[in-house]
């Protein structure tokens, strides 16, 4: 990544996150328009109050980025690039790409684990504060918007370095038949499931998981894991799970308010870097997202590297801030 600081910034908002049919299968809370349009505003806010120069937004079909900067002071220093859209994941991989190409280099993304792991395929070497406004979100987390922008914006302007200040997250990448993929959290081998389905999973086709992450603190698949062998985001080894009819009985949380148990047989620690094999039948899910079929016998190959997106952990970057004085204005 370049030293040059451009003082610019991305902010990147999934309109849909926040609003699947988790809101009927279990008791998700929605996120809707009129709330991620406010988060925008004092994310843009944040971000000027430490020395943004430039913010770039994208359209999207409910002018939620619109509305959330229009009537600023500062709306000429925002610019909403006007892509085509095709209301698919399509939409955040061009305009993440087009705002890397404009110079950012620090991206704000509000949206679940399946926006940022869109964001992370495509921008390896960027810094990101991933907001939540999904559902089973581990990655991004709740923070007020006001302080996340000037969090982001304290290593956008390039008050604080984010080589000193961020960490580099996991990724699980998987390999089969020549496909490669990517997770951010979790993957998981499901049988007797159906490909792209979105409803939540049921914990008796859950056949073995692989976990960057694997926190008791959490909801969906990354809890199985953490009630046995917690394993959070700054831990050097990942964590695999085998489920069946025998072994530890654990009730969790799959979804919120939606609870199911399940057995787990084995559970261990992965040194990252290490390889984990997942044999078909069944269907392999990323992040919460059903894409890789595997037949009968049929096997995929799985790692956990530490090569992801810097991450900004909001709490520590301000403290840090603090304690270096960066907050305060020599100015009287």
């Amino acid at each position: 990544m370049s030293t040059k600081h451009s003082k610019v910034l991305g902010i990147l908002v999934n309109p849909m996150s926040g609003r699947d049919v988790r809101r009927i299968a279990a008791r998700a809370s929605t996120s809707n328009h009129h709330e991620k349009q406010q988060l925008v505003t004092r994310l843009v806010l944040g971000a000027f109050s430490q020395g943004v120069e430039q913010i770039f937004l994208a359209k999207e079909p409910y002018r939620i980025s619109t509305r959330a900067v229009e009537n600023l002071q500062q709306r000429d220093r925002v610019t909403i690039l006007d892509l085509p859209l095709t209301h698919t994941d399509a939409d955040t991989r061009v305009a993440a790409q087009k705002m890397w190409q404009a110079g950012c280099r620090v991206f704000i993304v509000l949206g679940g684990d399946g926006t940022n792991r869109i964001v992370a395929q495509n921008l390896p070497e960027a810094v990101i504060l991933p907001i939540s406004t999904g559902t089973n979100n581990v990655f991004p987390a709740f923070v007020e918007a006001s302080i996340a922008g000037a969090a982001a914006g304290l290593i956008a302007s390039g008050k604080m370095s984010h080589e000193d200040h961020c960490r580099r997250c996991k990724q699980i990448h998987i390999k089969w038949k020549g496909v490669s993929e990517t997770a951010l959290i979790d993957a998981v081998l499901l049988s007797n499931d159906t490909l792209g389905s979105l409803l939540p999973f049921e914990a008796g086709k859950i056949v073995s998981l692989l976990l960057t992450r694997a926190e008791p603190a959490s909801v969906g698949i990354s809890p199985i894991g953490g009630f046995l062998l917690p394993c959070n985001s700054t831990d050097d080894f990942a964590v695999f799970a085998q489920c069946g009819n025998e072994g530890r009985r654990i009730t969790f949380p799959i979804s919120p308010g939606l609870y199911n148990s399940i057995n787990v047989i084995e559970v261990e620690k992965v040194a990252l870097g290490k390889p984990v094999t997942m044999t078909g039948p069944g269907i392999l899910a990323f992040d919460g997202d059903r894409t890789i079929e595997l037949a009968e016998g049929e096997a995929a190959n799985l790692e956990v590297i530490r090569d992801g997106p810097w991450v900004i952990d909001t709490v520590e970057l301000m403290n840090s801030a603090a304690h270096l004085g960066i907050l305060v204005s020599s100015e009287p």
